[in-house]
C-alpha cells in the first residue's frame, strides 16, 4: 500500500458512512474471482450498517476488490466491494465492505434508526 493510500482510505470510508451502524457479529460467506478462478471463506461481521459493514476475514482482500457476500442467517447474497482494510488481528483482517444496491432487511435487523 502506498503512502497515499494510506492516507485517503479513512477518509474514504468515513465519507461513505450512510445510515445507522450496529454492532453485530454475522455469520457471512464471502466469495471472489481471483486468477480465474472462484475462491470461497466464511467470516463474520463486527458491524453491519444499512449500506455495508465491518468484516472480520481470514484473508487480506485488495482494495476495491469485488465480492459476493452472502448472509449465511437468511441466505441473502449481494454483490459487495472492499473500501477500507483495517490491520491484521488474531481473528483475521479488518475490512470495510460497501454493499452493492442493497435491500433494507438484507442483514435482518431494523437499521433505518
Amino acid at each position: 500500500m502506498t503512502a497515499e493510500e494510506t492516507n485517503l482510505t479513512p477518509a474514504k470510508f468515513e465519507e461513505r458512512r450512510r445510515g445507522v451502524r450496529m454492532n453485530s457479529r454475522v455469520p457471512v460467506a464471502v466469495a471472489w474471482d481471483s486468477e480465474g478462478a472462484t475462491e470461497s471463506a466464511q467470516a463474520h461481521t463486527r458491524v453491519v450498517g444499512p449500506y455495508g459493514c465491518l468484516l472480520v476475514f481470514p484473508r487480506n482482500l485488495p482494495l476495491d476488490q469485488r465480492i459476493r457476500i452472502t448472509n449465511l442467517a437468511n441466505q441473502q447474497t449481494l454483490p459487495a466491494v472492499v473500501v477500507w482494510k483495517g490491520k491484521e488481528r488474531p481473528e483475521g483482517w479488518e475490512l470495510g465492505i460497501e454493499l452493492v444496491n442493497p435491500p433494507m432487511d438484507f442483514w435482518g435487523l431494523d437499521l433505518l434508526g
